[in-house]
């Protein structure tokens, strides 16, 4: 189909419901039930920026910046950008390992039940067929609709297949190429990789900056979108940033009528996931980039992490977290009614990098012994409890936090508290202050369990809390207490 045909197709399948495109309509979604079991997703970030595997997946900008390290790079490995641009590191992304059979068992091994490709980022590369633009990993590069594949073998092997679409910042992400003699120069056609590569605001944070997508690039944008949704009905989709700009608000509530109305004729519950208040929060899911809210939150919401601190696609010079410090944010997040999607970055050549399948394989076997504390977990009355108080709010992950064994994060399932220890102590002995006789915990306790210890603990209950003794755990990752009442 051609942009006029999906636009029409949009506004015919808004016209019949059962929603409109205005908040009030939107607000009555109902966010599918799977996302809440699964509690735990898997990011992909993968594109032609995997190539040069230097500095960041921001490199495409970057790259035509004289100031950054990503020009010096560029100039050194591939000569000037007049000779060597962007659009010619796509014949270097051949994907030539990449399968999504291992790809996707490796992920339901970590425990996730659902992956979020990103099938457009700020590049304006997609990672899927399309018939809008020829810049497509189907047509080049991989040769590959690694959309498609990675659809399909998720059906096979039971995960839900969503997709993350950056297209909002081509309006301006490719433009420093044009302020000196590079491959980015006019004419720009629409359909070009390239095109429109408008000035950049000076404060991406501006929802009035200045010049606004135009209505040919809004209705690109929109037709785009709607392309992915008829090709293939993600179970979500997520928008990065910058849809907050106000000249994307009439588009996204179309687009988001249109997918939510999609869905419905495909007898499937679906859901968009939104950052920085771009919808409101009973429309969509909203999202927190690398960091959580302080507390309990009345509605699903998700945070998007990742392995590393310094990219979210594969490089050479990662910085990669701890399996355990990655355990405590998905401990944290659920604890607050929370999902967490976790970000890996394949190699150019489909290969996931040796960090990146070590935290995965890692968080896998803690989730073997662990995961009834968080598959189909809630939040339960508190979300924690002890001295540790991280900071809150977006890109808050650049310092891991250092918990104490007094540090624990509650969750509750099958009639069940899960109270885990964000640090073993070292004695095995474990103080719950919030499990007391009161009214947090009004019930009689019938057992008390600690998940992968294989002798029966002992414990006891006052004033003070509940007291369980396991004398000889050992675990480089939080410990799980299973109550459960009489």
């Amino acid at each position: 189909m051609n942009e006029q045909e999906l636009l029409r197709l949009v506004d015919e399948v808004n016209a019949q419901g059962p929603y409109k495109p205005d908040w009030a309509s939107l607000s009555a979604v109902k966010i599918p039930e799977w996302f809440t079991r699964s509690r735990l997703g898997i990011f992909i970030h993968w594109g032609a920026y995997s190539v040069p595997a230097a500095t960041d997946e921001w490199y495409p900008r970057n790259m035509y910046m004289k100031d950054k390290p990503a020009y010096a790079h560029h100039l050194r490995v591939y000569g000037p950008q007049r000779e060597v641009g962007y659009k010619d590191l796509i014949p270097q992304f051949r994907a030539e390992r990449f399968d999504p059979a291992e790809w996707i068992s490796l992920f339901r091994e970590a425990g996730a039940g659902y992956l979020f490709p990103v099938a457009e980022h700020h590049d304006g590369f997609q990672m899927y067929q399309s018939d809008l633009s020829r810049w497509n990993a189907a047509q080049m590069g991989p040769r590959r609709d690694v959309l498609g594949e990675l659809k399909a073998e998720a059906e096979r092997q039971g995960l839900q297949l969503c997709a993350s679409s950056h297209r909002a910042e081509h309006w301006w992400f490719m433009c420093h190429g044009r302020e000196f003699d590079s491959d980015i120069h006019e004419p720009l056609h629409k359909g070009d990789l390239y095109w429109p590569a408008m000035p950049e605001p000076a404060d991406h944070e501006d929802r009035f900056s200045e010049p606004a997508p135009s209505e040919e690039y809004l209705n690109d944008w929109l037709a785009r979108t709607a392309e992915l949704i008829v090709r293939y009905c993600p179970a979500l989709i997520y928008f990065d940033w910058w849809v907050q700009h106000r000249a994307f608000a009439p588009y996204l509530k179309r687009i988001a009528a249109f997918y939510y109305n999609w869905g419905a004729r495909q007898g499937r519950q679906v859901a968009l996931c939104i950052k920085h208040d771009a919808m409101p929060p009973d429309a969509c899911i909203p999202e927190i980039e690398r960091g959580g809210f302080e507390g309990i939150v009345p509605f699903a919401w998700q945070t998007d992490t990742a392995v590393a601190r310094n990219s979210w696609c594969h490089t050479d010079s990662l910085d990669y977290k701890t399996t355990d410090e990655i355990i405590t944010t998905l401990l944290d997040t659920v604890s607050k009614n929370g999902n967490m999607l976790l970000n890996i970055g394949p190699k150019a050549d489909g290969t996931i990098p040796d960090g990146d399948r070590r935290i995965l394989t890692e968080l896998g076997a803690w989730m073997r012994v662990n995961g009834r504390a968080i598959r189909g977990a809630k939040a339960w009355k508190r979300f924690g409890e002890g001295p540790t108080h991280p900071p809150m709010g977006e890109f808050t992950d650049q310092k891991p936090p250092c918990y104490t064994p007094q540090d624990y994060r509650f969750t509750v399932n099958n009639g069940r508290l899960y109270a885990a220890a964000l640090r073993c102590p070292a004695d095995g002995q474990f103080l719950v202050r919030s499990v007391t006789p009161g009214p947090l915990w009004r019930a009689p306790i019938a057992q008390v369990r600690v998940l992968g210890y294989d002798a029966p603990v002992a414990w006891r209950q006052d004033e003070a809390g509940l007291y369980v003794s396991a004398p000889g755990l050992s675990s480089p990752w939080p410990v799980v207490l299973e109550i459960e009442p009489a």
